[in-house]
């Protein structure tokens, strides 16, 4: 499970290399990809998107695997369906409350693209760059363009119900009775995403966690070091 802007592709590296030991289910979140609109959009929402997921898919249970947005997606499912889940792995973020403005400008240069339905893709870019500088932030950003039948590029988010619920209800923690299963939280180690001020709520919600810390990464540290955190998850499914 993707986090948020995302889609189900941003951990493609991961679903490959636990292909040959797993059956491995992508998944677009509520909002983003091809997956349905709503202007609906909460934790405990998405998990029953999950859990409706897997009954369609007649799975009784499943490793959950998610980063950021999708890691508190995939918390929240444990934390009400723990007989649904048999292991948990969590991507950089706790379950605490965040404050909003951690995207800076990317809600208004996402806007502005949906309004404007850019020609190209480097205009799409110029036009991003006007609210967010960092060209690695833009490209990741830059995946949810679809060319329309006319020839200009559409978002594939659905911007109107995420900014309806991204400065309140996207920024909760997830809430239920602590899961008593397997988890595992991986930090990267030079994001705030995960402090030492969150291991005692970590602990109480998933008391039989493991922590793991990737050197020299931040959030995006399933890309920037994707060997690593591929082997640091599959020792995990494997019970190691």
């Amino acid at each position: 499970m993707h986090g948020m802007f995302g889609s189900l592709s941003n951990l493609g590296l991961l679903s490959r290399a636990l292909s040959d030991s797993y059956s491995v289910i992508s998944v677009d979140m509520r909002n983003h990809g091809e997956s349905p609109h709503s202007l609906e959009m909460d934790y405990p929402s998405m998990a029953n998107d999950i859990i409706e997921l897997m009954n369609n898919l007649k799975l009784d249970q499943a490793n959950l695997i998610g980063h950021s947005m999708g890691g508190k997606v995939a918390m929240q499912v444990a934390l009400t369906h723990p007989e649904r889940v048999n292991r948990l792995v969590v991507a950089d973020i706790a379950p605490v409350d965040y404050k909003p403005d951690r995207h800076g400008g990317v809600l208004e240069g996402l806007t502005s693209l949906e309004t404007t339905r850019p020609t190209s893709r480097k205009e799409a870019d110029q036009l991003l760059a006007t609210y967010v500088d960092e060209s690695s932030v833009r490209a990741f950003l830059l995946k949810n363009l679809v060319r329309a039948k006319d020839g200009r590029f559409d978002l594939r988010l659905y911007m109107e119900g995420i900014i309806a619920n991204y400065y309140d209800k996207l920024t909760l923690a997830p809430t239920g009775k602590p899961f008593s299963g397997s988890a595992l939280f991986i930090k990267g180690e030079n994001s705030a995403y995960i402090q030492d001020k969150h291991r005692s709520e970590v602990l109480r919600l998933f008391p039989n966690t493991k922590l793991k810390v990737i050197a020299n990464t931040g959030h995006w540290l399933h890309v920037e070091k994707p060997e690593t955190f591929n082997k640091t998850v599959r020792v995990f499914l494997n019970g190691q």
